[in-house]
């Protein structure tokens, strides 16, 4: 699914330039869950930036099924996005007017989904995530875990190939980061959908089969579990750290 290679992303902060990202080499398959983790302000969320053609790289590539994100026109590239990714965000981003259901809908909008396909699509996702009950609540009215799960609808709702979560569980009290991290979990597991995830928490990066480790902008993999033939070990500059 995705091939990066020689990946960099430099930033210009008036006369310095910040290297977020430093010729980095990883594959992801088509179904995997993989953790990203490492110190703030090392490249993590560029990274993810990247994967979701949200950004584009100072240098080298980000092959999506065969295409070159880096390379693509803006108006294709919204295409590709609307279509395949689905953003999971810390701090929620939902629309405080909108209830639940109507923030979930809100993601429909840019493909032009019929309002009454909205609705039901909608209403299914919520359901999905555990909150059919709490659609017509508006998020002030949503514990921090309830916004979470919404966001999380939102992101499926599209029914996307990818899912892309920077720190989701950041704002979360402990009981309520378990379920995220399960709630995320299980929706890899059932369907098979490509599931990244940035996070601070080594307990959270554990639960998937491998973790990409960002210090300094340079990747280094570990495996959390043993690999099997099913798992690409990716080309990875260095050497994967073993897990402990």
């Amino acid at each position: 699914m995705y091939q990066l290679t020689q990946l960099s992303r430099v930033f210009t902060k008036g006369r310095a330039r910040i290297t977020a990202l430093k010729d980095v080499d990883l594959a992801i398959a088509d179904g995997e869950f993989l953790t990203v983790q490492g110190p703030t302000g090392h490249g993590k969320t560029t990274l993810l930036l990247l994967l979701g053609g949200l950004d584009r790289p100072s240098s080298g590539h980000v092959i999506f099924d065969g295409q070159d994100l880096g390379a693509m026109p803006e108006s294709r590239l919204v295409d590709v996005r609307a279509r395949n990714f689905g953003f999971v965000f810390q701090n929620y981003n939902l629309m405080p007017t909108l209830t639940a259901q109507e923030n979930v809908e809100a993601a429909l909008v840019p493909l032009r989904t019929r309002a009454e396909e909205r609705r039901s699509r909608a209403l299914a996702a919520l359901t999905e995530v555990g909150l059919r009950e709490r659609a017509g609540h508006f998020p002030p009215e949503l514990s921090g875990g309830e916004q979470q799960r919404v966001a999380i609808a939102r992101a499926l709702v599209k029914e996307p190939r990818v899912i892309l979560a920077d720190e989701p569980t950041g704002n979360l009290d402990e009981v309520a980061r378990g379920e995220i991290v399960a709630l995320v979990e299980g929706l890899w597991q059932r369907r098979g959908m490509t599931v990244v995830v940035v996070t601070h928490d080594t307990q959270v990066a554990r639960r998937a089969p491998r973790t990409a480790l960002i210090d300094h902008g340079a990747l280094t993999l570990r495996y959390n579990r043993p690999p099997t033939g099913s798992a690409p070990a990716g080309p990875g500059r260095s050497r994967p750290a073993e897990a402990s």
